[in-house]
Order: C-alpha cells, then structure tokens, then sequence
C-alpha cells in the first residue's frame, strides 16, 4: 500500500508539468490581450507596451513557459495581473468556501442516493420504488442551476426564510462561535449554505439512487446473498452486512467525481447564489484574461481531481479487503 502510494504521488509531478504546458499553450493561443483589459482600449501603444514589458508579456514564449515552470518548482504560482496578489493566496482565499458547499452537497448526496437506492432495490416493483425512481428521474433531468432559482424563488422571495445570495461566517468559524455561546452566527452561516448545498446535492443525490439501485438489485441476486437468507438473517443484516457493502465500488467511484468537481467549483450555482468560490473566481480570471491566475486555478482543479481519485482507490481497499493496489 505504501509503495503505491509514493509511486502515485510521484506521479503527480510529471502529471502536473503535463498539465501546466497544455494550459499554457491554450491560453497563448485564445484571443485577447491582457494589457488591453487592464487599461482599456483607448489606452496608447507606449501604455500598453509599457505593461506588456512589465507583466513579462514581451518575451518569447519559451522563455515565458521556462519562467513559469522554475516558478512551479519553487511552489510559486506567480502573481495575480488584475489583483496584484499571489496567486497561491488568491485559490487559498476562495478554496474554503467552495469546500464548504463540495463537502456538504457530497454528503447529503451520499445519504440521500444511498438510501433511497437501497429502498428501491428491496421494495423492487413497489410504489416506494417508483417513488424514488420518479425523484432520481426529476433530479438528473432538471438542471442545477434551475433546480437553484426555484429554491431561491420559494425560499428566499415567497417564504423569505432564507438569504438569496452571499455567504455568511466560514462554517468552521461558525461552529466555533457556537461553542463560545453564540448559536446565531452558525445559524446564518448554515442559512446561507442550506440552498446551495441543496441545488447540488439533490443532482447528485439523484444520480447515485439510480447506480445504487441498480447495484444493490445485481448484489441481491447473488448465491452469497440468497444463502444468507436462507439461513435466516434477519433482512437489514443481510442487506447492510452483505449486499450494501459488495454493491459501494461503483458508487464509491461516481462519489469521487462527483466531489472532484464540486471542489473545482460549480460555476452556475456559485454564480446563483453570488457564493465567493473558486468557480465564481475562474470565470472572472478567464473573461480578464488574468493569465497566471487562470492557470494556478487550472493546475489546482487538476491536482484535487488526481488526489480524489487516489482516496477513492484507497477506500476500494478499505470497503473490499479483496482489491490489492500494485
């Protein structure tokens, strides 16, 4: 297990520098001058080469590429252009709001699709399985951001129960000022993330009911699993002990990708919500043509992305001791 564990990680740095040339070659070849976005388009040609000279625009770009690769080995992602910040402080700032609603959408996913999964399968044929397959079919055909404006229209503008857009305190300072006595901030910081955590966890949650489902009816079928019930067991121990736990692999796999990219933003819902996350902050560095931002942004999606899959081989390990990592 070590061993590969080191040899995955290793891994990451050929991966990463792969990563880095195609993003930077993209983003060379795309229209669009940075210079221009930042003074405008009356700006003069002295301005604008002036800029140019001092962002590093003006170099060839293998040197350019060589430049920002010796900075990659440093661990610098280079300076934002529009925020005159390093990039690596810009992704940390916004990274904890988005793993705040990746991690909360993944769980009420999980719990929901699970169980709603597992109910279909053992009532196979019932009303209670077309009831949760109607959901699963509503949720994977309704759209994420449209499921968020009818949340925001019910709850924020009809029942004025909830704040339409914005974020309140960070969750885990929430939770720490209610252990100080003070429940009210971790009340509006839970009011704030309710919608959003909802909007994406409900597409998920539907998505997994339906792989659960279909994966618990191909377990049940199993000869292991009609000689448990032969011998008696009584019908949770037979479903939780034995077929749910052979039937997670698959489910276990979309989870990981469903978390991936909820950890690289989720655009449409952070642009409903105004939530300050990192999806809000790429569309913003992609239509200023923040070049080094773009591209930090773009090699930490891709870096969460290849450690989420590494955690979700670990766990096949962890739910069926029978998978061996070589």
């Amino acid at each position: 297990m070590l061993s590969y564990l080191v040899r995955r990680l290793l891994l990451l740095i050929p991966f990463s520098l792969g990563v880095a040339f195609v993003v930077f070659a993209l983003l060379h070849v795309i229209p669009g001058d940075p210079a221009i976005v930042l003074l405008g388009e009356e700006a003069t040609a002295e301005a604008l080469a002036q800029v140019r000279t001092n962002l590093g625009l003006d170099q060839p770009l293998p040197v350019r590429f060589g430049l920002y690769l010796l900075d990659l080995v440093r661990l610098d992602l280079g300076r934002s252009i529009f925020r005159n910040e390093a990039v690596s402080t810009v992704i940390a700032e916004r990274f904890a709001a988005t793993a705040e609603v990746a991690l909360l959408a993944t769980l009420l996913s999980v719990v929901v699709g699970v169980t709603l999964g597992v109910v279909a399968a053992v009532r196979r044929g019932s009303i209670v399985d077309v009831g949760c397959m109607l959901f699963a079919q509503l949720g994977v055909s309704m759209p994420v951001f449209w499921l968020g404006i009818l949340l925001m229209y019910l709850f924020a503008v009809r029942l004025a129960v909830l704040p339409s857009i914005g974020r309140g305190e960070p969750l885990v300072d929430a939770l720490l000022a209610a252990a100080m006595g003070n429940p009210g901030v971790l009340r509006t910081s839970l009011a704030h993330l309710a919608m959003p955590v909802v909007a994406l966890g409900l597409n998920g949650a539907a998505i997994l009911s339906r792989l659960v489902r279909s994966s618990m009816l191909e377990t049940l079928s199993a000869d292991y699993v009609r000689t448990a019930r032969a011998k008696g067991l009584p019908i949770r121990r037979v479903v939780m002990g034995h077929a749910l736990r052979n039937a997670l692999l698959p489910v276990i796999s979309v989870v990981g990708l469903q978390f991936g990219a909820l950890l690289g933003g989720a655009v449409l819902t952070e642009g409903i919500f105004g939530w300050p996350g990192l999806g809000q902050l790429a569309v913003g560095a992609i239509s200023q043509r923040d070049i080094p931002l773009v591209q930090g942004l773009v090699l930490v999606f891709a870096l969460m992305f290849a450690l989420v899959n590494l955690a979700v081989d670990v766990l096949y390990v962890v739910v069926d001791p029978r998978v061996r990592l070589r």
